[in-house]
């Protein structure tokens, strides 16, 4: 059996690729860097991730771009011997008006090289490329009117994409307005025995998320609606551990069975809030005598776990530890940072080999350049710590270990200096105060640190607690502050939470407030589930 999620942690909006006998998983990244992930399976249980393929200026630039913003819902196909890759930055997701640029980038293997992009619209985001049998390529995407009428989610809209020419041609046509849920978004085109479907996400990607189906003979339509309008959702099961469930993506297996991956999320009992953000499950598919696609254990409710396909052998466990004394020139897969495409100017595995040096830039939660390097929390309940040995001259010396959501959603175990020639320990937290940002201090007093030498920093996280931890040397570890709310690093967390679309990362941050040039060294990191 395959156990849900089967991507972990933040890893939203999936879209499935079957290339022979292996899948592929592209998800979304938002103001994380490298853009888009592209996990690898051939059991469609175990899945690795291969690829961060958006990795150049030229192909993506996020500085300044808000959180949540960057690149949203990509879609991976496979066609002509090319992969397809199609994916919105979006410069601007607040108000009315929405910047979403859409673009599309090929290449011949999964791990590249991947082309500079082809501009293609603006007119909406959730980009789809399709396929058609005869060779012929078309764009759709949802519809973005900023005058909301009578609402801002305008449809569905398509055309032609010449490859040859690289752009679009023809004329957009709305072929789709959706279901009576709305918020009709995440589009993705199929062809099957003469129908074309469309499935959609629509209801918000909150706790009414849903996938929904429409089908017709004609690739502009009418399209025809599922007689149960939606294939997925949990709306209609609050007790279930997955919920949010939608935005689903559907492949064929070599056997002819049908699978749909989809986003969800599993809150935190009690607090209704996802931690761990928007995760990707898988739900085996049938297609009922009228042809319609129905989940195969029944109901519209998604299964904690489904069947594996035929003539699949279970491919290895993967397990989900970080641990790295920075000895490779490349940082570990695990890790991204934050929106810049010139990690040079952020960090360096060089400089002093066998550590991380991050070079200390703009503040917490800055949208342009923030030295934080992190992985995601794929757990409730997990473990991280890292040294560094960082002399820090001033309190506007930050370096530390990181709980980071969001510019309004952190905390931030973090070596200072105390203006004297020493240095002190702090933690400054953010709880979810937007768009104020307002900070916290756990401590009354600052940890008085010994002037040099390692400090080994850990935090311990168990469903809403967080608790840090330090030790000097090899020294027994010492609690550092009160337990904090681990529950605010969250999508519902805190106020403004609307447009909360990632999740929890652990990590490694270093600023200089002064501008100036300090920088801070990391030998080691480790994350463990506990």
């Amino acid at each position: 059996m395959i156990a849900n999620p089967i991507l972990r942690g933040f890893n939203a909006d999936p879209c499935i690729c079957r290339v022979g006998e292996d899948y592929y998983i592209a998800t979304s990244t938002f103001e994380w860097y490298p853009g888009v992930q592209l996990h690898h399976s051939q059991d469609l249980k175990n899945w690795r991730v291969v690829k961060r393929p958006l990795e150049r200026a030229s192909q993506l630039d996020m500085r300044g771009e808000q959180d949540s913003g960057g690149v949203w819902a990509p879609c991976l196909t496979y066609a002509d011997g090319l992969f397809w890759l199609i994916y919105t930055d979006m410069k601007r997701a607040e108000g009315d008006f929405k910047d979403s640029f859409n673009y599309l980038v090929t290449a011949p293997a999964i791990e590249g090289p991947w082309s500079d992009p082809v501009y293609l619209n603006a007119s909406g985001f959730d980009p789809s490329l399709f396929h058609d049998e005869d060779g012929r390529k078309y764009l759709i995407n949802q519809l973005w009117d900023y005058r909301r009428k009578p609402t801002a989610f305008a449809g569905i809209v398509l055309q032609e994409y010449s490859h040859d020419e690289k752009k679009l041609i023809g004329e957009p046509k709305v072929v789709y307005h959706g279901t009576s849920a709305g918020i009709t978004e995440g589009p993705h085109l199929y062809r099957f025995n003469g129908w074309y479907y469309m499935v959609t996400a629509e209801g918000g990607t909150g706790y009414t998320h849903t996938v929904s189906v429409a089908r017709s003979k004609n690739l502009e339509g009418p399209y025809e609606d599922h007689p149960d309008l939606h294939l997925l959702t949990s709306r209609d099961d609050p007790q279930s551990p997955i919920q949010r469930s939608g935005h689903g993506s559907i492949i064929e297996t070599p056997e002819g069975e049908f699978y749909m991956v989809h986003l969800m999320s599993r809150p935190m009992p009690g607090v209704r809030r996802s931690v761990l953000g928007r995760e990707t499950s898988i739900q085996k598919v049938v297609f009922d005598a009228e042809g319609w696609p129905r989940l195969a254990h029944g109901g519209m409710a998604p299964a904690l776990e489904v069947e594996t396909p035929k003539g699949v052998t279970a491919g290895e466990t993967i397990a989900d530890v970080t641990d790295t004394d920075f000895d490779s020139p490349d940082l570990p897969i695990d890790f991204q940072w934050l929106r810049s495409p010139q990690p040079e100017r952020l960090f360096s595995l060089s400089a002093r080999p066998g550590h991380l040096r991050l070079y200390g830039r703009q503040s917490i939660g800055s949208w342009f350049e923030q030295a934080l390097v992190a992985r995601r929390q794929t757990e409730f309940a997990c473990r991280a710590e890292t040294v560094t040995d960082a002399q820090p001259k001033s309190f506007q010396h930050l370096a530390g270990l990181i709980a980071y959501y969001n510019r309004s959603k952190f905390h931030y175990l973090a070596i200072s200096g105390d203006g004297q020639g020493g240095r002190e320990l702090s933690i400054i937290s953010c709880a979810g105060s937007w768009p104020e940002s307002s900070l916290n201090f756990a401590l009354r007093q600052p940890v008085v640190l010994p002037g040099e030498g390692k400090v080994r920093l850990g935090l311990a996280i168990d469903g809403v607690v967080l608790q840090f931890r330090y030790a000097i040397d090899d020294g027994d570890w010492q609690p550092v502050g009160p337990t904090l709310d681990a529950s605010v690093l969250s999508d519902e967390g805190g106020r403004g939470v609307n447009g909360s679309f990632t999740g929890n990362f652990i990590g490694m941050a270093a600023y200089d407030l002064a501008g100036g040039t300090f920088s801070a060294d990391f030998d080691s990191f480790r994350y463990e589930n506990a």
